[in-house]
């Protein structure tokens, strides 16, 4: 069953609600701004292993813990802040994944070097298959496997398949230019 349909029958109305924010208004629309790519990214990352619906329920959480997912800030933590991290129930508490947001922030410090934004070198590598992507998100950045990159690159308009073909949502973003329409 799609996302799509899943959200129709979920119960109670609150957890439909925040499934329903999240598929009408951001998975599958293009996202501009670095920080928020990055802490799209952040989101999958600390989703591998639990639901999505327990990160959403965390988004406002992560996003003060990871302040507003600036990729400078957070390039810059300490181990003091690794610490605090750790110690916040508000967020996932995963050495793992908290270390794989402060290196990957690093690793995007350096390609902004070259390209001049996490965007540009995601749209200077696009199009590229799911695999290719892996590929290359597993030679650049931590903690990215082959469920997060795809679902990180559906989420924000670089592959397709976000939503169902009958889905009401799909007219919004194409719209909304994501780049998987350049490839029709």
């Amino acid at each position: 069953m799609s996302y799509c349909a899943a959200i129709e029958t979920m119960q109670p109305e609150d957890r439909k609600a925040l499934h329903q924010n999240y598929h009408d208004n951001h998975y599958g629309f293009p996202i501009h701004n670095d920080d928020e790519l990055f802490g799209r990214l952040i989101m999958e990352i600390n989703q591998a292993g639990l639901s999505w619906e327990t990160i959403l329920k965390k988004e406002e959480s992560f996003r003060k813990a990871y302040s507003n997912f600036s990729i400078a800030k957070i390039a810059a933590y300490t181990e003091k802040d690794r610490e605090r991290l750790l110690s916040d129930a508000g967020i996932i508490r995963n050495k793992l994944k908290v270390n794989a947001a402060i290196e990957n922030a690093k690793a995007i410090l350096e390609l902004k070097k070259e390209f001049g934004s996490f965007e540009k070198w995601l749209e200077h590598y696009h199009p590229k298959t799911k695999e290719e992507w892996v590929k290359l998100f597993k030679k650049t950045f931590k903690f990215t496997g082959g469920e997060i990159v795809g679902e990180f690159l559906m989420s924000i308009g670089f592959l397709k398949g976000a939503h169902s073909e009958n889905c009401k949502i799909n007219e919004k973003i194409f719209v909304a230019n994501p780049k998987w329409k350049e490839n029709k």
